[in-house]
């Protein structure tokens, strides 16, 4: 038997050469091991953020310190981004005054995740265009939106009408309740927060006064109680003459308001916490739309080469040549 065939036999019963062994054929697999194509359910939605000035409030808490409810919904929508399998189809609209305005249709998020995460990082209340909010009027229009693009729907906002609605109550919705599906997400704490007040060049310069806001809408009747008012008149002053008071200059989550409002169109309703929550609701929400991708599954050999690397140099000991360790300890290197 030649040398190099006693050699190969020896190391063929070494374990930690059989696991390099194992580990290189396993790396050489990684590197050549192609996509396999794959049918998962995706999701399809439009995302609509409410950037009105009460969306500044910072009635949340992160690492300690106050932040704002827009700072929370743009966290919560770039960590969705990462939770949504793939494939799937993200769009994202602005809300402000009453109607919603599309920054782009839905387009793959895996694909474009950088560009979509972007997007969301980009999302400033300084993008508004009225100062108004129209919540319910904006949510119909999104979903008009949505049903247009064929789509889901989130709707993030604090429920916050500015002005107030009408003693009247505000729009009913016109269209098929459950036509579109996803969500209404509320938006803040259920305490009363002071909302921020910025000049015209968007520096903050303090909060919004009970004198700064509309605490009451006389559109339509007057309430019940008119005729009680200081000041009424039938004809001048049918509201009394009195400036009303309230708390319209503070802010808090208005999520019976969103409740009604989603069992009005036939959407389901969550708070919003973080992304995981937000994938959640989203996921039990949505419509499962069933689309080809390809699955990446070079990770799996990868990951077991490197098990059988660690198991080499940790499990199995090393094995020397008859005599090393003899010849080793007679140099006087042996400890």
């Amino acid at each position: 038997m030649t040398p190099v065939i006693r050699l190969v036999r020896r190391n063929a019963r070494d374990p930690r050469t059989l696991a390099l062994a194992a580990a290189l054929l396993l790396l050489l697999a990684a590197v050549v091991v192609p996509r396999l194509p794959v049918t998962r359910d995706g999701v399809r939605v439009l995302v609509v953020v409410d950037i009105t000035g009460s969306m500044n409030t910072r009635d949340y808490i992160h690492d300690g310190a106050p932040v704002s409810r827009l700072t929370v919904a743009k966290g919560a929508l770039r960590d969705l981004l990462s939770r949504l399998p793939c494939p799937s189809h993200l769009g994202l609209a602005l809300f402000s005054e009453r109607v919603p305005f599309l920054l782009f249709e839905p387009v793959e998020v895996c694909r474009d995740y950088g560009a979509v995460a972007g997007a969301v990082d980009a999302v400033d209340w300084r993008e508004g265009w009225e100062g108004d909010s129209h919540i319910a009027e904006g949510i119909f229009g999104a979903i008009e939106m949505a049903q247009g693009l064929d789509s889901d729907l989130v709707f993030i906002t604090d429920g916050q009408e500015t002005p107030p609605l009408p003693l009247s109550g505000g729009p009913t919705f016109g269209g098929k309740a459950g036509a579109v599906r996803g969500l209404i997400v509320g938006a803040g704490g259920y305490g009363l927060a002071p909302i921020p007040k910025f000049d015209d060049r968007g520096n903050e310069i303090g909060f919004w006064g009970a004198n700064d806001v509309q605490h009451e809408n006389h559109f339509g009747p007057p309430p019940p109680d008119a005729e009680s008012r200081p000041g009424y008149q039938a004809r001048n002053a049918p509201f009394g003459a009195e400036i009303p008071t309230g708390t319209e200059h503070l802010s808090s989550v208005r999520e019976p308001y969103l409740r009604a409002l989603a069992g009005q169109t036939g959407l389901a309703y969550a708070h919003l916490d973080d992304g995981r929550h937000l994938a959640r609701a989203l996921t039990a929400a949505a419509t499962p739309r069933p689309a080809k991708g390809m699955a990446d599954v070079r990770w799996v050999p990868g990951a077991l080469a490197l098990a059988a690397v660690l198991a080499a140099y940790g499990l199995f000991p090393a094995r020397y040549p008859r005599g090393f360790l003899r010849f080793v300890k007679a140099a006087g290197r042996w400890p």
